[in-house]
């Protein structure tokens, strides 16, 4: 569960430029905030105990000056007196004390065996800190620190001094409860808070929205890009205004205009290409069977020749054979590109359509002094294709792998597995340099220019094996290293225009797959 929100929330992350804008602004605006809130809330808290001290120290000038008073004017050798002086003041100054500015008071003796003391309820001798009575008595002057009252650990201020008399040693000390203080700084906290929190808010909204107006735009040129690819090239953006979106809209138009152009002039071009090669194929036939009549009656009077006429009536009846096969190929690529083939499905044992395009093979392998040695399981292996189509993509393949592999054995192997059924057949001949794996497919292409168009067949043969391989629904995949041969293997599923999954067989040492571009369809160009 947690892993599919995971995912959920990634893709929704990765997917749309409007909620990467909204969570960056809402973070980093929150991070602002955030630091903004903590120093301004420093800088109130410590303006509101500044003024708490400096009205503090305020009350304890006006303390030690009326204790001084008045402590002066009792006999020094009256201890009573001096003790209930020290009442009379502890009392008048408690009675300063406001709801607004309430505090209360401490006089003790300076003298630690001294246990005179006046004291209010809760401020005990033991409430003022003992760092705060050495810095009193050791430096003389006035001072004050922070402590807390139990129960609840109230925060207060406590502030001192030294009283200058001649009749007795007394230190004057004021406390004042911080609670007010603290409900202020709490409310400040509350407002900043829910103030920041709103402005965050506020602003991930106004990102969203001005966001929104960016990205609609784009995400209408997306969705109308995908439907040129997908063919409906009529469709335009919509323009608004006279902004940059709407120069970008207007732009985005005049180049789907001139897209539409050239895809109708190329796909008119093709037509036109597609209709002559076939025009020409099946014109020529009538002329070319003419021709044959007359080569066939050469060749079988070429005993009666002489030796020049006889070998011209050879050539002649070879070449024919050559040009018959051109035509035809070149009559089934243009149906390819026309899409006008059609398959004919049947459940078919794999093992037997190998045996027979070997048994094809072995006339042209043994001129050429080379083995066949194929590899086939026990027991059968019924795939369902046009067994016509395969048979032709499997001679093609063998004989490519004899005229190729220099002599060399040519190994076939058929695998069937979850994934589909795979046919590989492996050379041992010059191989293939690098990149040239994807061009072995192309039509009319020779791995050696250099040689002559006599030899070898028509050039479209792996071009249409790659067609036939794909009408199935399956792969044709070639792999080839100098020095090392090739290797080209054709992969089918078991039912014809099922998924295919990993291929039972490996292609090359290394699995080097090089999978040729797809031919585009009738409709494209």
């Amino acid at each position: 569960m947690i892993g599919e929100l995971g995912a959920r929330v990634l893709h929704r992350w990765r997917g749309s430029l409007q909620t990467r804008v909204a969570v960056t602004t809402f973070l980093l605006s929150g991070l602002v905030v955030l630091l903004l809130g903590i120093l301004l809330l420093q800088q109130i808290r410590n303006g509101v105990l500044d003024a708490k001290q400096r009205s503090s120290l305020s009350q304890l000038d006006f303390g030690l000056q009326r204790a001084t008073d008045q402590l002066s004017a009792v006999e020094t050798a009256d201890a009573a007196s001096a003790s209930r002086t020290a009442s009379v003041i502890i009392s008048e100054l408690r009675d300063r004390s406001t709801t607004s500015d309430s505090y209360d008071v401490l006089l003790l003796a300076t003298d630690p065996n001294d246990e005179s003391e006046t004291t209010a309820s809760e401020f005990q001798p033991a409430t003022v800190p003992a760092a705060l009575r050495q810095a009193v008595t050791r430096y003389n002057r006035e001072a004050w620190a922070y402590t807390a009252l139990s129960p609840g650990h109230r925060p207060v201020l406590v502030v001192g001094g030294t009283v200058a008399s001649s009749t007795a040693g007394y230190q004057l000390y004021y406390l004042f409860p911080l609670a007010q203080e603290q409900q202020t700084l709490y409310l400040v906290e509350r407002t900043m808070l829910l103030s920041g929190l709103l402005i965050v808010l506020l602003l991930v909204v106004i990102t969203a929205v001005v966001t929104r107006q960016v990205v609609r735009p784009v995400r209408h040129a997306a969705a109308t890009a995908e439907r040129l690819a997908a063919g409906r090239l009529r469709d335009r953006m919509y323009v608004r205004g006279e902004d940059d979106l709407a120069s970008l809209a207007s732009s985005f138009n005049r180049m789907a205009e001139t897209v539409e152009k050239q895809i109708s002039q190329l796909r008119e071009l093709s037509r036109v290409q597609r209709r002559f090669v076939a025009d020409v194929s099946h014109e020529l036939r009538t002329p070319i069977t003419t021709i044959r009549m007359a080569a066939d009656v050469l060749h079988e009077s070429r005993t009666k020749m002489t030796p020049e006429l006889a070998r011209s009536a050879e050539l002649l009846q070879n070449e024919l054979d050559r040009f018959e096969a051109l035509l035809a190929d070149l009559l089934e690529i243009s149906r390819h590109d026309a899409g006008a083939v059609v398959l004919d499905a049947e459940s078919v044992d794999l093992r037997s359509l190998v045996n027979r395009a070997a048994a094809a093979a072995t006339p042209i392998a043994e001129r050429r002094d080379c083995s066949l040695v194929l590899d086939l399981p026990d027991e059968p292996v019924i795939v369902e294709v046009d067994a016509r189509r395969i048979d032709r993509v499997l001679r093609n393949l063998l004989v490519n792998a004899v005229e190729h592999g220099d002599g060399q054995p040519v190994e076939v192997c058929l695998r069937g597995g979850d994934g589909g059924v795979c046919v590989t057949v492996r050379d041992r001949g010059r191989g293939l340099r690098p990149g040239e794996t994807s061009l072995v497919f192309g039509r009319f292409w020779r791995a050696d220019p250099a040689r002559a168009r006599t030899s070898g067949g028509t050039g479209l043969g792996l071009s249409i094996a790659l067609e036939d391989a794909r009408l199935h629904g399956g792969w044709l995949q070639a792999w080839g290293e100098v020095g090392a041969g090739s290797v080209f293997r054709l992969t089918l599923p078991w039912r014809a225009g099922d998924d295919i999954g990993e291929p039972p067989l490996s292609l090359g040492p290394a699995e080097q797959v090089d999978v040729p571009e797809p031919r585009p369809e009738a409709s494209g160009v």
